[in-house]
């Protein structure tokens, strides 16, 4: 919540103030991108089946809130001219720069966790699209009534806990 895709989808709403166009092309940007990053996870967990992983996902989880907390700097990819149309604008725009994201490395950890692409990719993909479409439709008007920061820091406390489930989970403190 509150980093660059979603900047960038409040920057778009305001530049081109089509909704139905951005929210489709955040739709099919966010679908390609938590897909592919779902898959990479799930594999990767495949061949790393060992408690140590099962670690790593958990401190990566507890990690995701430590950088949850850092603001993302808004992305230059909507603020040039296009040819291509509002629809396809959104898709390349958001697809490039969900790239590396929070939430495209939390979809290869959940993945990667829960070994299930298409569960994960689809949960990933509504979450992105819970925050997105209010942030298309009213952006202004959320960060009036709900500064950035405090979604920020609800998010890193879903992350951390997440994370520590992960590790006690690991360590056989929840069976």
């Amino acid at each position: 919540m509150g980093d660059r895709t979603q900047l960038l989808t409040i920057l778009l709403a305001s530049r081109y103030r089509q909704p139905l166009p951005i929210i489709a092309g955040v739709l099919v940007a966010t679908l390609g991108n938590h897909l592919l990053a779902a898959l990479a996870g799930y594999y990767v967990s495949s061949f790393l089946d060992a408690p140590w992983f099962r670690y790593l996902i958990g401190a990566s989880f507890i990690a995701m809130a430590a950088w949850v907390l850092i603001p993302d700097k808004q992305s230059d990819a909507a603020t040039t001219a296009s040819r291509r149309g509002v629809f396809l604008t959104t898709v390349i725009a958001f697809f490039i720069v969900e790239m590396g994201d929070k939430t495209q490395i939390a979809t290869a950890a959940l993945a990667a966790r829960f070994a299930s692409v298409w569960v994960v990719a689809a949960g990933t993909t509504t979450g992105m699209m819970l925050a997105n479409i209010p942030a298309t439709l009213f952006g202004d008007a959320i960060t009036r009534i709900m500064p950035l920061w405090v979604i920020r820091y609800v998010s890193a406390a879903i992350y951390a806990v997440l994370g520590a489930a992960s590790l006690a989970e690991t360590a056989g403190y929840l069976r």
